[in-house]
């Protein structure tokens, strides 16, 4: 069975160590993280991946940004923003 659960982590970088010990703890497949409130050259990828998942993320200053984490993979970008709206910037 695929596992898959969603975190509000407000401020990754700030709650790496929560991050970090609950990713370890819970073993979810997949998991889907919002509010990163980080740009995408601050993501953690080296401690989430030291974690044992792969990710891909679209991060942004303030209340925005999202990520997937995938256990033991790294996820595949099939499209970035909404169809048909070439300025959508908002994670």
């Amino acid at each position: 069975m695929l596992r898959v659960a969603t975190f509000n982590v407000n401020g990754v970088n700030g709650r790496l160590p929560v991050l970090i010990a609950w990713l370890k703890a819970t073993r979810y497949d997949v998991v889907c993280l919002q509010e990163l409130k980080t740009s995408d050259e601050k993501f953690p990828a080296e401690a989430i991946g030291d974690a044992g998942y792969g990710a891909i993320w679209h991060g942004q200053k303030s209340y925005n940004g999202v990520a997937i984490l995938a256990r033991g993979a790294d996820p595949i970008e099939r499209r970035r923003g909404l169809p048909g709206d070439p300025d959508d910037s908002h994670s």
